[in-house]
């Protein structure tokens, strides 16, 4: 396994890059849905959506085994997870599950928040990032 860290900072940019453009696209289909439109919720739209996803998973799981992360041991990786399974039950709401555009408008503004707090969570190795940010 030593050999393959060399690939480290490849596979971490990866990542990042797919976890921007993961965001980026579904930001951009939610407040469309928002909007009214149609299109982000065609299966092209979707099936994009899913194919950047796995990717990213992918490479996550690549990056977890690479680092030999362990749940019980590094608190913000369990963090990080959860606020994503967060997002992705809000996000599912946000563009087609919540029966008011009300209620898509507030799971999208809290799968936003989500994310952003994982990702904050992530940059920082710190499960307490988020709340630390609000403490000032």
């Amino acid at each position: 396994m030593t050999e393959w860290i060399a690939l480290y900072p490849q596979l971490k940019s990866t990542h990042i890059a797919l976890a921007v453009t993961s965001v980026g696209l579904f930001a951009l289909r939610g407040a469309c849905v928002l909007a009214g439109a149609r299109w982000p919720l065609h299966r092209a739209a979707r099936i994009a959506s899913v194919c950047i996803d796995t990717l990213l998973f992918c490479a996550g799981v690549a990056l977890w085994s690479m680092l030999s992360l362990h749940l019980g041991r590094d608190h913000w990786l369990f963090v990080k997870l959860v606020l994503i399974v967060a997002y992705i039950v809000l996000g599912s709401l946000a563009l087609k599950r919540a029966p008011t555009r009300l209620s898509k408008a507030a799971a999208y503004a809290a799968a936003l928040a989500c994310i952003a707090s994982a990702a904050l969570v992530a940059v920082r190795h710190d499960a307490m990032a988020p709340l630390r940010g609000l403490a000032g």
